[in-house]
């Protein structure tokens, strides 16, 4: 498999790592759009939303469980943002199942 993210998850390739367990890997973005822009991801390659099932969810689950500990820990005090791209016509640009958080700053309306 030719998937960035999960060169990442191995190792392969560098990344600035925030959050990590059995499940889970977090790391900051590296062309951010807010002070706190960092990517969360399942270690189990999900291709995007359209790929999670009945057998994976629990990745998505645990993700959104540990969402506001990640955001707290990079950064966010007064709020922060998730988005998660699926598809090229809603610009996901890496085939791996990812959610941005975004904060540490107020946000413009027009980063959605």
């Amino acid at each position: 498999m030719d998937c960035i993210f999960c060169k990442i998850i191995k190792g392969e390739i560098p990344s600035k790592k925030v959050y990590e367990d059995e499940m889970i890997f977090a790391f900051h973005d590296i062309n951010p759009e807010a002070k706190v822009h960092v990517l969360v991801i399942p270690k189990a390659h999900i291709p995007s939303m359209d790929g999670v099932t009945e057998e994976n969810s629990d990745y998505v689950r645990h993700i959104f469980e540990k969402i506001p500990q990640i955001a707290r820990e990079a950064g966010t005090t007064g709020g922060y943002r998730v988005i998660s791209n699926c598809g090229p016509d809603a610009a996901q640009s890496v085939p791996h199942l990812h959610f941005h958080i975004l904060g540490g700053e107020e946000l413009p309306a027009h980063i959605v």
